[in-house]
C-alpha cells in the first residue's frame, strides 16, 4: 500500500525474515550514553485528497511521552501528544484563521482525553524506531473508526501542569480553548487530581436556544462548535517475530510496528459563532 512498515530492530542479533534495508537501529544518539532517549522521526505520508505531507514523530522514554505532528490539506498544523505517565493525551489544531472576515492569523484548540492502555506504542520503542528508505510514502495498514466526542468542560490553563505538564508546552497558544469531557474528568479526579481546574461549559439542555454553529446564522452568537481531524499514520500497535533457538527453544520478540489512521470530531461551546468560521452548512 504504502511501502513496507518500520520494523524494530531485533534485541540480540536475531535476523527475521524481513528486507535488509529495513532494519531498525538501535544505535544511541551521537553522544549520548547507551541507547537513545529521545529521538525523533520524519515520515512521508499520503493525505485524503492524494496529497504527500511529512510527519514528525518524537518520543521521550524519559519523560515517558510521544509527539506526532503534521500539516494536514487546508494548511492547520496538527499535534497529537500522548503522555503515557498521566494517561493523558492532547490534540492541537492551530488553524489558519479568515483575515477577510475578521479573524486573527490562526485559531489555537487543544482537546484533552484519557490516553488508554494500547492506543499507541510505548515511548521506549518509538525512540528506536528507524527508516532507511526516507523517500517512502506511507499510508496506514488499519483504519480505526471515527471517534465522536463531545468536550462539555473547559481546562484552566495556569493550573493544567497538574493534569499534565506537557498542556503548559503544547496548549500555550490555546489558554482560553482547551477542552475536554466530564467522563474523562471523573476518572482524574478519582486519580487525585484537583477538580478546581476544570469547568463544566454550557450545553443545549441548559440553554435551549443554543445551536449547532453550521446551523446558527449570527456570527456574534454563543453554538456548538465541530472541529475534526485526523492523524493519518501513527505506530499503533508491535509486531512480535518467533524464532527459535539451537535446542529448538521457541521465543518472541519485538519485530516491527502495525500503523494506523484515525479520525476524531470533536463538539465544543464557543461563546460566538465567529470562533467557528469552519463550521458552516455547504
Amino acid at each position: 500500500k504504502g511501502g513496507p512498515e518500520l520494523p524494530l530492530a531485533p534485541q540480540d542479533g536475531r535476523l527475521p525474515a524481513l528486507p535488509a534495508l529495513l532494519w531498525l537501529a538501535l544505535a544511541p544518539l551521537p553522544g549520548a550514553p547507551g541507547p537513545a532517549v529521545r529521538a525523533e522521526l520524519r515520515v512521508r505520508v499520503r493525505l485524503p485528497g492524494g496529497q504527500v505531507t511529512e510527519e514528525s514523530l518524537q518520543a521521550d522514554s524519559r519523560s515517558d511521552c510521544v509527539s506526532l505532528e503534521l500539516r494536514t490539506a487546508d494548511g492547520a498544523l496538527v499535534t497529537l501528544t500522548a503522555d503515557f505517565r498521566q494517561e493523558v493525551k492532547i490534540f492541537r489544531a492551530l488553524i489558519l484563521g479568515e483575515l477577510e472576515r475578521g479573524q486573527s492569523q490562526f485559531q489555537a484548540l487543544c482537546f484533552v482525553t484519557r490516553l488508554h492502555r494500547n492506543e499507541i506504542i510505548p515511548s521506549e520503542s518509538m525512540a528506536k524506531l528507524r527508516q532507511k528508505n526516507p523517500r517512502t510514502v506511507r499510508q496506514a495498514e488499519e483504519v480505526r473508526g471515527l471517534e465522536h466526542l463531545s468536550m462539555d468542560v473547559a481546562v484552566n490553563f495556569s493550573k493544567g501542569a497538574q493534569l499534565s505538564s506537557h498542556i503548559h508546552n503544547v496548549c500555550a497558544e490555546a489558554k482560553e480553548a482547551i477542552y475536554t469531557r466530564e467522563d474523562d474528568v471523573k476518572f482524574w479526579l478519582e486519580k487525585g487530581v484537583d477538580g478546581s481546574m476544570f469547568e463544566v461549559l454550557p450545553q443545549t439542555s441548559d440553554l435551549p436556544d443554543l445551536q449547532r454553529c453550521r446551523l446558527c446564522a449570527d456570527r456574534w452568537k454563543p453554538c456548538i462548535c465541530s472541529y475534526s481531524l485526523s492523524i493519518e499514520w501513527y505506530p499503533c500497535m508491535l509486531k512480535y517475530c518467533k524464532s527459535r533457538d539451537a535446542g529448538g527453544k521457541v521465543s518472541s520478540y519485538k519485530c516491527g510496528i502495525r500503523s494506523c489512521q484515525k479520525g476524531y470530531t470533536f463538539d465544543y461551546y464557543v461563546p460566538q459563532k465567529q470562533l467557528c468560521l469552519w463550521d458552516e452548512e455547504t
